[in-house]
């Protein structure tokens, strides 16, 4: 730990291989560790280590804090992602990756998990550990994914040397595919009547 002076604080030490990944609580009183030990460690701004949360079969890659502070996410080598309480328990197991997962992230409201993975996709779940979405598109490893503070749109890092964003705004999506479709509806002869009138309230839904 340093502060913004270059000025050494506090080291913590207890991990028995690499360290992958650090994130600060919300409240910023307690600091969560993944390491290649396959443990995730929660420690106070003192140094010391409060708990190690055991679960996981290989390395740690990456630790996120939910919004609130109460939840841990820890991504790992053993294709899974894990949720954990601060008392060490383990919540919920998120298994559904083909490979690795390199990064895990909370939306700005706590309700959805993002996880990135060696199997080139990021998936979308919710707190109970059901897969809601599967974004598909990187042609190699997603080492990293982020939300926006307003929830709307994920950016997904990849080994392909890109960085693809992704929207989430259920109302945007479908202004736009009406938009797209518009013409089709109103003057293709083929089209039925009362499918005609299938945008025609969506900027009222926005």
């Amino acid at each position: 730990m340093w502060n913004l002076k270059g000025e050494h604080l506090k080291t913590l030490s207890g991990h028995s291989s690499v360290v992958w990944s650090v994130a600060f609580s919300p409240d910023g009183k307690t600091i969560a560790t993944g390491s290649a030990d396959n443990t995730v460690r929660l420690w106070n701004l003192n140094g010391q280590q409060l708990k190690t949360l055991s679960g996981h079969s290989d390395s740690v890659r990456s630790v996120a804090f939910s919004p609130d502070g109460k939840t841990i996410a820890s991504a790992s080598d053993d294709k899974t992602v894990r949720l954990w309480n601060l008392n060490g328990q383990q919540l919920k197991t998120l298994s559904g990756h083909s490979s690795l997962v390199w990064s895990v992230a909370f939306s700005p409201d706590g309700k959805t998990i993002a996880t990135g993975s060696a199997d080139n996709t990021v998936r979308l779940w919710n707190l109970k550990g059901e897969q809601l979405k599967t974004l598909s598109g990187h042609s190699s490893y997603v080492t990293s994914v982020a939300f926006s503070p307003d929830g709307k749109t994920i950016a997904s890092a990849s080994d392909d040397k890109t960085v693809r964003l992704w929207n989430l705004d259920l109302d945007d999506l479908l202004a736009r595919g009406c938009a797209w479709v518009h013409d089709y509806l109103k003057n293709n002869p083929n089209v039925q009547d009362g499918d005609r009138k299938l945008c025609d309230d969506v900027g009222s839904r926005r």
